[in-house]
C-alpha cells in the first residue's frame, strides 16, 4: 500500500518540486497551498490531492489534514515546508512583521505538527521534516527576522525530537543554503521593500547587499533539486538523523560554526560580515 505525505507551501519552490518528486516515486501527496488554484498542473496527477492549507489559519490545517487522510486512509509523513523571509536592519522592522514571521516560519509548523500528533500516536508511528535553513544555525546581519524564526525552528525540532520518539514519530531538519531558482527571495525582496532604512544604515546596507549579491552568484545551480532529493531521502532513509545540509555553498560556515572554537569563529564571522571603513 502507497504511503502518503503531506506537505505545506507546494505552489511554488521546494513545496511544489518535492510534491512531484514524491507522487512521481509512487506516494500518495497531499500538497497544501494557501490559494489552492495555483496547484492545477498538481492536481492533474492521480496520487495528488491539493487542498488549502494557510499555516495562519488552524481551521484550514485540520481540514486539510482531514481531507487527507480521508482521501487515502492515513498520512504517512508531513513536510513542514511553507515559509517566508524578512530581511532588513532590525531597527526598520515593524513588529508586526516580525510577528508574522514567526507565524509563519515557527508558530505554523507547531500548529501543523500538533494537529497531525494525534493521528500519529494512534498510528504509532510518523515522521515530521521542518525545512529549516542555514540561517537557523549562524547568523548574518540584515537577517534577525529570518534567522530568529529559523533558530527557534531548529531548537524546537530538537526538543520535540526526544519525547516524540517515545510515541514513534521521528523528527528531522533539512536546511538548504541559498536557492535563488525559487520565487522565496523575490517575496523577500518585497518583503523588504515595505521597511525605510534609516540613513545611518544606508552605506552598511550597501555593503551587505553586495556582498550577499556575490554569494548568491555562487549559489548552487541545482540546488532546488538537491534540496527536494534530501527531503526524500530524509524521509525515507530509515534513520534518526535529526540535521541534513543539502547544498555546498553554506557548507564551509557551517563547518566553522560547529568546529571553531567561539572567538576564532566570531573573529570569521566579523571580518567577513563587518565592512570596513562604515
Amino acid at each position: 500500500m502507497s504511503k502518503t505525505i503531506l506537505i505545506t507551501g507546494c505552489s511554488s519552490g521546494f513545496g511544489k518540486a518535492a510534491a512531484h518528486l514524491f507522487a512521481k516515486r509512487g506516494w500518495n501527496v497531499v500538497a497544501t497551498m494557501r490559494h489552492p488554484e495555483a496547484g492545477k498542473e498538481l492536481a492533474e496527477l492521480p496520487n495528488v490531492l491539493v487542498n488549502r492549507l494557510d499555516v495562519q489559519d488552524h481551521a484550514s490545517i485540520v481540514a486539510s489534514i482531514a481531507e487527507g487522510i480521508g482521501r487515502f486512509g492515513g498520512i504517512d509523513a508531513i513536510v513542514n515546508n511553507a515559509g517566508f523571509g524578512v530581511y532588513n536592519i532590525f531597527e526598520a522592522v515593524p513588529l508586526e512583521k516580525m510577528r508574522e514571521q514567526f507565524d509563519v516560519n515557527v508558530f505554523g509548523p507547531m500548529e501543523v505538527i500538533r494537529a497531525i500528533l494525534p493521528h500519529f500516536r494512534e498510528k504509532k508511528a510518523g515522521m515530521i521534516v521542518n525545512i529549516s535553513s542555514g540561517m537557523g544555525i549562524f547568523g548574518l546581519p540584515t537577517g534577525s527576522p529570518y534567522n530568529a524564526s529559523k533558530f527557534a525552528l531548529e531548537g524546537f525540532s530538537e526538543a520535540i525530537q526526544y519525547e516524540l520518539a517515545a510515541v514513534g514519530v521521528t523528527v528531522k531538519i533539512v536546511e538548504p543554503g541559498a536557492v535563488p531558482a525559487t520565487n522565496f527571495p523575490a517575496r523577500s525582496a518585497a518583503e523588504t521593500g515595505f521597511n525605510s532604512v534609516p540613513a545611518d544604515y544606508a552605506a552598511f546596507c550597501k555593503a551587505t547587499a553586495d556582498l550577499f549579491s556575490s554569494f548568491i552568484k555562487g549559489a548552487d545551480e541545482d540546488a532546488v533539486t538537491k534540496v527536494t532529493e534530501t527531503i526524500f531521502t530524509a524521509v525515507t532513509d530509515g534513520t534518526d538523523q535529526l540535521r541534513y545540509l543539502p547544498t555546498d555553498d553554506i557548507k564551509p560556515l557551517v563547518t566553522a560554526r560547529w568546529e571553531k572554537g567561539e572567538t576564532e569563529y566570531m573573529a570569521m564571522m566579523r571580518n567577513t560580515f563587518m565592512p570596513k571603513g562604515i
